[in-house]
């Protein structure tokens, strides 16, 4: 017998909106008065970008390869006009080709290698031996991966005096944990859009086209299920995008992380205690969307939804097919979660600071769930109240996140600037989440 819960959504005869997530419980209020409508303001002051720093305005741009530990891949364009993934670049030819995103180890894990190999025991694979070896075999090499030791090392207190003190060598013998660590950063190549005049003018999800936002996706979906293989130990592997530093960025410089853990979080429990008793319940959230016209768009893969019962404003993307974790689904299935993604975040603005949190069914956990997303937007700040009663106040509720984008949606596909996709009430009152089955 099913626990008697509140309903999702609840709009009071004054205005007030309340909501309760069906799937965490988390409680928010929209409070007339308090709600607001702005979304995306342009900062106060705006400086012109200084262009004598192109390749080089922050460590993740392309002048600055060296700066971040040996890349696991790349994605290159090809001469006709395609991509094409190249795995262990040697420092030689890391100047090459132009990386248009790269995956690379993070320099400061959450859970480092000494972590996974004090409590589960794990030691690095003969893959990773191997391709530290050859690395460090050329002079290039060495040097690089003796300068992201060093700079990683003194982050845990080893003073200039405790390096020069062991010969290069001893050193060396800890090379390998850069090349079989479980924390990855996929980074895009652009800080600033084309032609940017203006500091303000970044190159997030948004500014990407189509194309290059589904190979963005497509890297980090590959190394979701390379990060399982390489950790047996890890539970879940947690994929997100901090947007501009309110979010949590270290550098304003598009990029996801994704982190192995040995855990699957409170949120991912609660989630599985859900689905445990109810298998329909994500099929409930998209079809409670359709009934309260919070649909925002869908193509034949996935749908966006305006989300209720999150802290922040936020939106979410359902893939709709019958696979639950990413790396099953198909190409053009990935394709349409991209696709509606990105035109989430053109929608947004590269000026809204967000989190991008994906989700999916832990790889060893037998409950059905779909892979989905969900971008929060940080136009709040958190206070006393919400730390104290657990009542988050939202300034935008759902119905107005959904008209928010639905408008925008609109503009930019007559723009040709996002991919093709029914928005809005061109959505039809039918949407089908396949994942149970």
């Amino acid at each position: 017998m099913h626990e008697r819960r509140p309903p999702p959504l609840v709009r009071l005869p004054d205005g007030t909106v309340k909501q309760v997530s069906p799937l965490t419980g988390t409680v928010v209020w929209t409070v007339p008065g308090r709600a607001h409508r702005l979304l995306g303001t342009p900062p106060a002051e705006r400086h012109a970008v200084d262009h004598a720093r192109d390749g080089a305005h922050c460590a993740f741009c392309p002048d600055r390869y060296r700066e971040t530990p040996p890349e696991k891949s790349r994605v290159v364009r090809t001469p006709a006009g395609g991509w094409e993934v190249r795995t262990g670049v040697p420092e030689r030819e890391i100047d090459a080709t132009v990386a248009e995103f790269r995956r690379i180890p993070n320099l400061f894990e959450i859970l480092s290698v000494d972590y996974w190999r004090a409590n589960h025991g794990t030691v690095p694979s003969e893959e990773a031996r191997a391709r530290a070896e050859a690395y460090v075999a050329e002079p290039g090499g060495r040097a690089h991966v003796l300068a992201i030791l060093r700079r990683r090392l003194a982050s845990q207190g080893v003073s200039d005096a405790d390096w020069s003190a062991r010969p290069e060598e001893a050193w060396l013998e800890r090379a390998v944990d850069l090349f079989s660590g479980t924390h990855d950063v996929v980074v895009a190549r652009r800080h600033f859009v084309d032609g940017a005049v203006h500091d303000d003018e970044l190159a997030g999800s948004g500014t990407l086209t189509p194309d290059e936002h589904e190979r963005y996706v497509a890297l980090t979906v590959d190394a979701m299920a390379d990060l399982y293989a390489a950790q047996p130990a890890a539970r879940y592997v947690a994929a997100f995008q901090n947007w501009l530093r309110p979010a949590g960025a270290s550098f304003d410089h598009l990029h996801k992380q994704l982190v192995a853990i040995d855990e699957h979080g409170p949120r991912a429990e609660r989630v599985l205690a859900r689905v445990r008793e109810d298998p329909d319940v994500f099929a409930d959230v998209v079809e409670h969307a359709v009934r309260n016209r919070l649909v925002i768009a869908r193509n034949a893969h996935a749908v966006a939804v305006a989300a209720v019962g999150h802290r922040y404003p936020s939106v979410e993307v359902y893939a709709t097919g019958e696979a639950h974790l990413p790396w099953e689904h198909d190409v053009a299935q990935v394709r349409g979660v991209s696709d509606l993604l990105h035109a989430l975040h053109a929608a947004t603005g590269v000026t809204v600071a967000c989190n991008e949190e994906w989700h999916h069914r832990p790889l060893r956990s037998p409950e059905p769930m779909p892979w989905h997303v969900v971008v929060k937007w940080r136009v709040s700040t958190l206070a006393g109240f919400e730390g104290s009663t657990k009542i988050n106040v939202n300034t935008l509720d759902p119905a107005t996140v959904r008209d928010l984008v639905v408008t925008r949606l609109t503009d930019l596909r007559a723009a040709g600037a996002v991919a093709d996709m029914c928005i809005g009430d061109e959505c039809g009152d039918t949407v089908t989440l396949r994942y149970a089955r």
